[in-house]
């Protein structure tokens, strides 16, 4: 139906949705170390408010020879200031499959060292928190009350308290 530089607006038969055009991918970081956890937050264009968030970045944007490896590493370097001695695969996912075909990468970043301040490229205004693990569900809550916007994936850090 129509394509840009980075979506795709698809239908098949009634059914319209959305991709990332050029088969894009995501890589998402779960950096978890020392009980405590990284989390990113940056003004999202689509809500039209910051979100927080795990660590992410495009696979192949820039770079045809991208893996999800590779831009997990160069994408929690940029975004939090960590490098993370290793990098393991948990799995792909999809966040909204009734509307986007896009998927992501769940990678757990171990072994992290801070090697700078974060904040992602020129531009990004990324804000990192450390935030310890057994805090994680009033920390959102207070940043829900100022008025930041929740990427899903936070629910894997709330699944805990919530089924219990």
């Amino acid at each position: 139906m129509w394509e840009g530089k980075w979506i795709v607006a698809k239908r098949q038969g009634r059914w319209e949705y959305v991709g990332r055009a050029r088969g894009i991918q995501a890589a998402v970081i779960l950096a978890i170390e020392d009980g405590h956890v990284l989390l990113v937050e940056q003004y999202r264009v689509p809500l039209g408010q910051r979100c927080l968030e795990l660590p992410a970045g495009l696979i192949g944007d820039e770079d045809e020879g991208d893996t999800a490896h590779s831009a997990a590493i160069r994408e929690l370097e940029e975004e939090t200031g960590y490098q993370a001695e290793r990098m393991e695969v948990l799995g792909k996912f999809f966040s909204s499959p009734g509307m986007v075909s896009e998927g992501f990468t769940l990678l757990r970043a171990r072994g992290l060292t801070r090697i700078g301040p974060g904040g992602g490229v020129a531009g990004e205004d990324i804000k990192v928190h450390r935030v310890a693990l057994s805090d994680i569900a009033d920390f959102v809550a207070a940043k829900r009350d100022a008025g930041v916007a929740m990427d899903v994936k936070l629910l894997l850090l709330l699944a805990q308290d919530w089924l219990a």
